[in-house]
């Protein structure tokens, strides 16, 4: 078998070369000088062709050994020994080039769909490094298996790597970092996996990456954002998440695709430059910034299925290079108008899924010169559409909990005067309520007229709230009406200033997300507060004295198991200095939700079985405050386990609690003096009405107890008959349904209260419910034998650190 060494080969013919050449000079001393010149020609011609055949020899017998390992694909079925591989025709399957007799570029284009038998990545690439003045290697649909060796690093001289549609699997070694020349590289349809590297800036001629269709996970490295050469970036179909990092020096940067991933939330910073950007089934949720408008050069943009909000940019239909524009799947808002341009090209168009409204345009309306084009803008709320849109209803609660809050650097003079009256209304609020405070003290149930001649006032029956009268009379039955007793601040007015400064002027990494009620930042205040702030929009025109009363709600509702508001800001329209948005300020939990640590799927310790009681117990005493603290109670919270967080000591509070404010759903029943509101979504009787919560916190049990998460009502109905039949059985078997995570960690008695409390909660009619505080007697009573079956620290009354209290009923 031909086993020669490439490099002794090259030394066997320097040598060769050296010897004739001292051959030739000993020879002209005995001829004519005359003659020299050719006889020196004619032997370094005969040294060059010895050379170029040796060459060509053992090049031919590495290629013959790749058609060996690669199992005789189709496409090299003509190879064989007699084969002047230099001189092949090309083909759509191979193409072989040669400069000076070295092979430079091997392109092999198979048909595989399936791994290779018995087939050796190692010895693969050990044959193929053989081939050293390699500048293009591409090896698709070869069926090629198994990890790629740092081996391959030795082709120095590789510009483009392309081995897409195999089965190659395992991590980019860092080897590849020293091919100093490299400019392609291509995994796509592999099975390569793990984090991206962050060495990639090391090959500063990198102009194309694309790893599409592959298993890496984890965030993008910072250093993707330095390769100034790099046009192309195809990370579509990994496991990819987090922040795009900032690619604005990226000016060379034509196409960008990261679909079907997990990146996000905020829309990435990009160049100017763009061709295609595609970020379709990701998980950004921002605005979309104003610089997209000004690509000039782009031609696809993608963003569909996402949680993008705030107003559609109407200048994206006339990009001036546009052919392609999707943005279904989103929440974006704005107003369309049929004068609107459109460039002509546009070939497909999806507008569908969204909150649009007003009219479409008419250059989007087909016609009968351009009938390839496609249109689709369904499921918007769009008049006299020819598709499907939205109800009316669903138009008017959307619309008002995705506004986006405008662009406050580029606010005009007017919003100016926004901001002075919306601080004005914010200090005229905080002194409104101390002087209602104590008129109240002064003339008990005595009827006020209250009149501001600069505001227009609404009656409160109109506003749908609590009654000033009614809220003046609320008492508490625990010591919670002190407001320092939740170790929290004064409730307070803020300023509108003090908003902007705590939200950075509501910056995209500030936000949080949305839900029906609006948005939310997270913030700053001046001390260091981490605060959580939420948006309202007004749906109607009141003045700050109509939202007193809420206020004043608000600010009353303080627990240690409740997400408590610290104060609020009005911003004020102009034109009548009625409300036109409300800022309520929260405290900020660090812990994320009590869902993500039972059965959220995050990488982080599971909670134990003391822990989960705890927190059971914490939402608890956080229900039981909200229906019998105060006067009137607050029911039908619609309770989730994604609802309830955690703060810095795994304390549960509960962060949804039906606010009137927010709700705009409280009715007053009167004619009874202990009068209370009825969530009109709840089509029972008032005498019932805690029983709604009580069924949702059954639900939260059952995660809690199975470490499951519950899908749909069947799934409820399915666990708790899974959980009744295990009260009935023996200790085994109830151990055999709980989360794996506790099963050797809970005392039997423990787990079978707990069981049993679930069951109870559960039941079909509301009157067989338990009441929320023999609920929360049972849960204290799981806790009390737990802790002393174990001797635990840990106590569980909702605060991990402190002693266990006896099962009394307390509101705090």
């Amino acid at each position: 078998m031909y086993s020669w060494n490439k490099n002794w080969i090259f030394v066997q013919l320097e040598w060769l070369e050296q010897f004739l050449k001292l051959l030739v000079l000993n020879t002209l001393t005995m001829l004519n000088r005359s003659h020299s010149s050719l006889l020196l020609l004619l032997v370094t011609i005969l040294v060059y062709v010895h050379h170029s055949e040796e060459l060509q020899s053992f090049q031919s017998q590495n290629l013959l050994r790749i058609q060996r390992l690669l199992n005789f694909p189709s496409a090299l079925s003509n190879w064989n020994k007699n084969t002047d591989f230099c001189s092949t025709d090309s083909s759509s399957y191979l193409n072989i080039v040669c400069y000076e007799g070295n092979i430079t570029q091997l392109n092999i284009i198979g048909e595989r769909r399936t791994p290779l038998e018995n087939f050796s990545i190692n010895s693969f690439v050990t044959t193929m490094v053989r081939l050293q003045s390699l500048k293009v290697l591409t090896l698709v649909s070869l069926g090629i298996w198994g990890p790629l060796p740092a081996e391959i690093a030795n082709l120095s001289s590789l510009e483009i790597v392309n081995v897409s549609s195999n089965f190659m699997h395992g991590s980019i070694p860092y080897e590849i970092s020293s091919l100093s020349n490299l400019q392609t590289l291509i995994l796509d349809n592999n099975m390569f996996s793990g984090q991206l590297p962050n060495w990639f800036d090391l090959i500063p001629a990198l102009n194309v990456l694309s790893f599409k269709n592959n298993l890496f996970n984890g965030s993008l490295p910072n250093s993707v954002g330095r390769l100034l050469s790099l046009r192309i970036l195809s990370l579509s179909h990994n496991h990819f998440n987090g922040t795009v990092p900032d690619l604005s020096s990226l000016k060379n940067l034509q196409v960008l695709e990261l679909d079907d991933n997990a990146f996000g939330p905020q829309f990435p910073r990009l160049g100017n430059k763009l061709v295609a950007l595609v970020l379709r089934n990701n998980r950004f949720r921002s605005g979309i910034p104003a610089e997209a408008s000004s690509y000039a050069l782009l031609q696809k943009f993608d963003i569909s299925s996402n949680t993008f909000v705030g107003p559609f940019p109407p200048a994206l239909l006339s990009l001036p290079s546009i052919t392609y524009l999707n943005i279904s799947g989103n929440k974006l808002t704005g107003m369309l108008f049929e004068n609107l341009s459109c460039n002509s090209e546009l070939d497909v168009v999806d507008l569908s899924s969204n909150l649009l409204t007003g009219s479409l345009p008419r250059c989007l309306v087909s016609n009968s010169s351009d009938n390839d084009r496609t249109v689709l803008y369904a499921r918007n709320c769009l008049e006299k559409p020819n598709q499907d849109q939205q109800p009316q209803t669903f138009c008017q609660r959307e619309a008002v909990a995705v506004g986006i809050l405008p662009d406050r650097k580029n606010h005009t003079k007017a919003s100016n005067v926004f901001l002075s009256i919306g601080v004005i209304g914010g200090t005229i609020g905080g002194v409104a309520l101390v002087l209602l405070i104590f008129f109240v003290i002064r003339r008990g149930n005595a009827k006020s007229k209250i009149k501001n001649p600069q505001t227009r006032l609404i009656s409160e029956n109109a506003a749908s709230g609590y009654t000033s009268k009614l809220l003046s009379d609320a008492r508490y039955i625990s010591q919670t009406k002190k407001f320092g007793a939740v170790g929290l601040p004064t409730y307070r007015s803020f300023s509108l200033e003090e908003i902007d400064a705590a939200t950075n002027n509501f910056d995209n990494a500030s936000f949080m997300g949305e839900d029906s009620y609006g948005q939310m930042y997270r913030g700053q205040l001046k001390n260091g507060l981490l605060v959580a702030i939420r948006c309202v929009e007004m749906k109607k025109s009141y003045s700050t004295q109509n939202y007193m009363h809420h206020i004043e709600l608000i600010s009353k509702l303080r627990h240690r198991h409740l997400v408590s508001a610290l104060g609020h800001c009005f911003e004020c329209s102009l034109d009548d200095s009625s409300v036109s948005r409300i800022f309520l300020v929260f405290e900020y939990l660090p812990n994320g939700t009590l869902k993500s640590w039972i059965s959220g799927g995050q990488a982080r310790k599971p909670m134990s079985w003391t822990q989960r009681i705890g927190a059971a117990i914490g939402v608890a005493k956080g229900i039981q405050f909200l229906h019998t603290g105060i006067v009137p109670g607050v029911y039908s919270i619609n309770l989730k386990i994604e609802d309830v967080l955690l703060d810095q000591n795994l304390v549960a509070k509960i962060s949804s609690y039906n606010l009137p404010l927010l709700s705009n759903m409280g009715k007053v029943r009167h004619g009874s003096s202990s009068s209370r509101f009825k969530n009109s979504s709840i089509n029972k009787s008032v005498k019932y009405e805690d029983k709604s919560d009580i069924h949702d916190f059954g639900v939260m049990l059952q995660e809690l107890i199975l470490g499951r998460t519950i899908k749909s009502r069947k799934d409820v109905d399915a666990f708790k008959d899974l959980l009744q039949a295990s009260v009935a059985a023996d200790d085994e078997a109830r151990r055999s349904v709980v989360d794996q995570e506790i099963r050797k960690a809970c005392l039997d008695q423990s787990l079978k209260t707990m069981m049993e409390i679930c069951v109870r909660c559960l039941v079909k009619e509301p009157a067989d419910r338990p009441s929320i505080e023999d609920v929360l007697w049972n849960l204290l009573f799981a806790a009390q034998v737990q802790d002393a079956w174990r001797g635990d620290s840990q106590s569980s009354d909702g605060s991990p650190g402190s002693p266990l209290q006896p099962p009394t009923l307390t509101f705090d």
